[in-house]
C-alpha cells in the first residue's frame, strides 16, 4: 500500500466524490485493467504492455505507474507512466537502464520509485520522472550469477517511518530457500550497493515469497508465495516489529492461490486484493477471511494496485 491510497474528497476540492479502482496487470495479454474492487465496470486503459509485472498508483497526481520486465536474456525491461485513463503514456525508465523489473512502490513523500530488478540482481530507485536512478542493493553480477535465482530481488516495499527497505529474493521454484531481507534506504557512508554491512535476513526458508505489502498503521508485512501448499499458494503476514525469534513462522492468512503474485492493501477498508498467475483476483478481509474469487481465467495475472480515486461523476 502506497501513501496515493490514502485520498479523500476532502483533500480534492472540485471534485464530487472519490470513487474506489482496482488496477490489474494482465502479463499473458500485455494489458492494464481497470474496475471496481468487486470486478464490476472492468475496462482496458493500457495495452501492447512487454509482459507488465508490478504497478502502483499516485491517485493525487492522477498516475499509474508500472514496470514491463521485458525478455530477460535481451535486457530491455523499462518503466511506463500514464494517466489513471491510460491516455498520455510515457516512459520514465528506458531499455536499458533496469534489466528485469519486478513489483515498484511509491514513496510518495520523497518522490520516489523504488522496484527490484530480478536478473539484474538489484533494488533500485528513481525519481517520479525516471531521473536519478540508483541501485540501493546488488546482490550479484554478470550472465553466470544471473541465473541463480537464489540473487534475483522480486517484491519491494518501503517503511519511511524507519527508513528501510524490505524486498524477497524468491529462489528457485519450490526451493524452499527464499527469503525476505532489509536494510536502511540509503546506503551507509562509505560503503556501495554490492557490499553493504547493514543488509539484514529479516525470514528465511520460505517457499517462494514474491510481492510485499506493507500495513504501515499496524506496522504488519504482507506477502505472497508462490510455492507449493502448505506454505505456498498463500498470503502471510507478520509484525515488522517482531523480535527475530517471534518471525520463525509466519501467519499464513489465506491459501489456495494458483500461483499467487499481485496483492493490495485497503487498509482503512480492512481488505486486501489478491492476483494470481492462474488468472484470478480475489478479495478478503486483511486476516485472510470472507475470501471471494471474483474473477477467474483471466490468463496470466501479476501485479495488482488499489486506489482511492476523485471523480466528478454524479
Amino acid at each position: 500500500m502506497t501513501d496515493a491510497f490514502a485520498t479523500n474528497s476532502k483533500s480534492m476540492p472540485g471534485h464530487d466524490h472519490v470513487v474506489d479502482r482496482l488496477f490489474v496487470l494482465e502479463l499473458s495479454g500485455g494489458r492494464i485493467h481497470s474496475m471496481s474492487p468487486d470486478g464490476s465496470n472492468r475496462r482496458v486503459i493500457v495495452t501492447d504492455c512487454h509482459l507488465p509485472d508490478g504497478i502502483v498508483v499516485d491517485a493525487e497526481a492522477g498516475h499509474i505507474y508500472w514496470t514491463n520486465m521485458g525478455i530477460p536474456n535481451l535486457n530491455d525491461g523499462s518503466i511506463e507512466r500514464a494517466d489513471l485513463d491510460g491516455s498520455n503514456r510515457k516512459v520514465v525508465v528506458p531499455q536499458g537502464v533496469t534489466h528485469t523489473p519486478k513489483q515498484l512502490h511509491l514513496e510518495k513523500r520523497s518522490g520516489k520509485l523504488y522496484w527490484c530488478d530480478r536478473e539484474g540482481m538489484r533494488v533500485m530507485r528513481a525519481n517520479l520522472d525516471g531521473t536519478n536512478v540508483e541501485t540501493l542493493v546488488k546482490t550479484g553480477e554478470g550472465e553466470i550469477e544471473s541465473r541463480d535465482a537464489t540473487r534475483w530481488c522480486v517484491g519491494i516495499t518501503i517503511d519511511p517511518e524507519r527508513g528501510q527497505v524490505y524486498w524477497t529474493q524468491k529462489g528457485a521454484d519450490n526451493s524452499g530457500l527464499g527469503r525476505i531481507l532489509r536494510a536502511s534506504i540509503d546506503i551507509p557512508n562509505g560503503e556501495d550497493a554490492a557490499k553493504r554491512t547493514d543488509v539484514e535476513v529479516w525470514l528465511d526458508n520460505l517457499p517462494e515469497p514474491i510481492d510485499l505489502e506493507l500495513d504501515l498503521e499496524n506496522r504488519v508485512l504482507y506477502w505472497t508465495d508462490r510455492g507449493n501448499p502448505p506454505l505456498g499458494n498463500t498470503v502471510n503476514r507478520s509484525s515488522i516489529d517482531a523480535p527475530a525469534r517471534n518471525r520463525h513462522a509466519p501467519q499464513p492468512v489465506l491459501g489456495d492461490l494458483m500461483e499467487g503474485i499481485g496483492i493490495a492493501l485497503d487498509v482503512p477498508g480492512n481488505r486486501m486484493f489478491i492476483t494470481d498467475l492462474g488468472g484470478s483476483v480475489y478479495s478478503a478481509k486483511l486476516d485472510g477471511s470472507e475470501k471471494r474469487t471474483f474473477l477467474f481465467a483471466q490468463g496470466n495475472l501479476s501485479g495488482v494496485a488499489y486506489a482511492e480515486i476523485a471523480s466528478e461523476e454524479n
